[in-house]
């Protein structure tokens, strides 16, 4: 019976096998210095030539080449894949340990150099004789070694990195290595001030003994400074960015993240990067969260208060027009690449803030996209319906920004959060980004209509990078092609919008910057009234600066940061506010007395054991505190439904509601903690 045959995969996987037996002898036998140097050396670039060959095969393999079809295909060519990479980097790593050193090497360590040299052949010991510059190039040539390869270099690492992997060295911060061989795979081959040698990774690196050097580089080195520093450095300097406002950013980005592993592996297109306004808000904690923004802001005297008045004659807060005060509504996302193979997709979003172009100028808000599985290509933003669209969902949004900047306009970064199914990491990817400005050459403000944004990929402001490879740019040459071609370029449709004369007003009363969800602007204007209140006329004098007792105050920011809970106090507020007549409507201590009762409601949500921490698209986290909440609201439904008064005090002392153990922060409102 004739052997059965084998598909093109199994063929690749067999080949790899043989190799990794082969390169297992090899270590043996280097281990056991069984064999000359030269004999190792060379079995080691044969089986480096012969990785090549197969990880060249495999990467042009596709399902049709298989003689039946695989289950899981696309999963297990890109496991062997990852397998061959990991075993190719292994051999590099051997044949760096086993190759001769260049001149400078042989400089840096002359008892190595030595014993060395004693067993080149003639051709090697004439170079090394031989000191004209020319002849030396001519022999790196020959040697199919670039110089940068074999020259030593002075590097600093920027953080700490412990090896997982033989072969891995493990540095720490502020640490100077000697880089002795710069391969493109991006694992340099590096050597301790102990003699310890290993790869590390480059972007853990940066020239120089300090890590504030700035050392000048020949041309060819600063093509390949900017190279390795693609995905931080260059978006930096192609739009100005400023180092006050990116600094952190950069630094994040120059980390090893997953999404740069898997853009590695060629798992995502190319014009996928690691997320920067998500590195905002996780770097720079509360600095760039809407819960910072509706705090009060302090003069340049800090005596007293640059956005937030008092009318003398009404007690109400003065209203304040700004420089920008604009709504809009996103509408969808289209042509937007899937983010490939290998990865869960835990949440869908566009991530939008006011930028000039260099620097972020508010907070940054999240809306979170549906999409259907058959057209996952299209994202799309769910209007607004009677006011009980989740907050997360909403696409209806607003910005108030003071900045004079002639190039102000939203930026929207089209985010991935998901989950890398091999190893369980987590990770914040971008899709692209679009820019609207907000004014035209002229300065005037843009009209009211709907705008198609262009999708760019890399990072903000970073230009001409496409979202996908084989999206080509140009434009063809016959009509029809054009439309298609039109058809097939990533965009995101934006309205911008007016808004009615009460939604208006209260959205000049907010502060002078603000960037969130329409459907929340009568929320907003109320706390900012009992904020004003407890400020500005209930404080004993204006330099008292002694924490307040107010649990409103001190805890409502925090909703801001959690929009279930925002949500669920809408929600309360519109069962209680559409039994109001008109006359309590326009009642302004009438409101602010109901609306306090009825958030001690959810105050206590805030500080039940049962409600999961708040954490960003964690499915299970989410449907447990969706659970708890619903069971809340109808509690304080039943309740008012029982005594016909708003609020929920006797949740205070339901035996079935339990809460945490009692803090005095939770009452505390200290103003020099959270003025801007």
């Amino acid at each position: 019976m004739p052997p059965k045959r084998r598909g093109a995969l199994q063929v690749v996987q067999g080949e790899v096998d043989g190799i990794k037996k082969q390169f297992e002898s090899l270590v043996k036998d280097v281990q056991s210095k069984d064999g000359s140097t030269e004999e190792s050396f060379q079995r080691c670039q044969e089986l480096q030539i012969s990785a090549e060959k197969i990880q060249k095969t495999l990467k042009n393999l596709t399902k049709a080449d298989e003689l039946a079809p695989v289950g899981n295909y696309d999963q297990r060519k890109l496991e062997e894949e990852k397998r061959l990479q990991d075993l190719l980097e292994r051999i590099n790593t051997l044949s760096e340990e086993l190759s001769p050193p260049g001149p400078s090497a042989a400089a840096c360590d002359d008892s190595k150099g030595d014993s060395m040299d004693e067993n080149e052949d003639s051709d090697d010991d004439d170079d090394d004789d031989d000191d004209d510059d020319d002849d030396d190039d001519d022999d790196e040539r020959e040697s199919g070694k670039p110089p940068t390869q074999s020259e030593p270099r002075l590097y600093t690492v920027l953080s700490d990195f412990k090896g997982e992997q033989e072969g891995d060295l493990s540095v720490q911060t502020g640490e100077v290595l000697t880089v002795i061989n710069r391969t493109a795979d991006g694992w340099w081959l590096a050597q301790d001030s102990k003699g310890n040698k290993g790869v590390v990774p480059k972007t853990y690196l940066k020239i120089g003994t300090r890590v504030d050097d700035e050392d000048d580089y020949d041309e060819e080195e600063s093509e390949e400074e900017e190279e390795d520093d693609e995905l931080s450095e260059d978006g930096a300097k192609q739009s100005g960015i400023s180092h006050s406002n990116w600094g952190p950013v950069k630094k994040a980005l120059t980390e090893i993240d997953t999404t740069d592993v898997l853009a590695a592996m060629g798992a995502i297109p190319s014009g996928f990067r690691p997320s920067t306004l998500n590195k905002l808000l996780v770097e720079e904690g509360e600095t760039y969260r809407g819960s910072h923004y509706i705090q009060p802001k302090l003069s340049d005297s800090k005596l007293s208060f640059s956005d937030l008045f008092l009318d003398p004659d009404t007690g109400r807060v003065r209203a304040r027009q700004v420089k920008t005060c604009v709504c809009f509504s996103l509408w969808s996302c289209r042509m937007i690449p899937t983010p490939g193979v290998g990865v869960q997709v835990l949440s869908r979003h566009i991530r939008i803030c006011a930028s000039d172009g260099t620097k972020v100028l508010s907070n940054i808000h999240t809306v979170r996209a549906t999409y259907n599985s058959k057209n996952s290509k299209t994202w799309t933003f769910s209007p607004r319906v009677a006011g009980v669209l989740p907050t997360l969902l909403d696409g209806d949004c607003f910005l108030r920004c003071s900045s004079s900047s002639p190039d102000l306009g939203i930026l929207f970064e089209l985010g991935v959060t998901f989950i890398r199914n091999s190893t369980g990491e987590r990770g914040d990817m971008s899709c692209g980004w679009a820019f609207l400005k907000l004014t035209d050459d002229s300065g005037n403000p843009i009209p009211y209509r709907t705008y198609e944004l262009p999708v760019n990929g890399g990072t903000p402001h970073e230009k001409d990078v496409l979202v996908e490879a084989t999206v080509t740019r140009g434009s063809p040459a016959g009509v029809f092609q054009q439309m298609l071609h039109a058809r097939r370029q990533p965009k995101l449709i934006v309205k911008l919008k007016s808004v009615n004369n009460r939604t208006r007003t209260q959205l000049s009363l907010l502060p002078d910057t603000l960037m969130y969800s329409l459907n929340c602007v009568h929320l907003l204007a109320l706390h900012r009234q009992l904020l004003a209140d407890a400020l500005l006329l209930d404080r004993p004098t204006m330099q008292n600066a002694d924490p307040i007792c107010s649990p409103i105050l001190a805890t409502f920011p925090k909703l801001l940061d959690q929009p279930d809970l925002l949500d669920a106090l809408r929600s309360a507020w519109l069962g209680v506010e559409t039994n109001m007549t008109r006359a309590q409507k326009r009642d302004l201590s009438y409101l602010k007395q109901e609306f306090s009762k009825v958030y001690m409601s959810i105050y206590v949500l805030l500080y039940s054991p049962l409600l999961p921490t708040y954490r960003w698209a964690d499915p299970p986290s989410e449907e447990q505190r969706a659970r708890v909440i619903f069971s809340t609201l109808d509690a304080l439904k039943q309740s008012q439904q029982t005594t016909g008064q708003s609020g929920g005090n006797e949740l205070f002392i339901d035996p079935m509601q339990q809460h945490l153990a009692f803090d005095v922060i939770e009452l505390t409102f200290d103003l020099l903690q959270v003025v801007r």
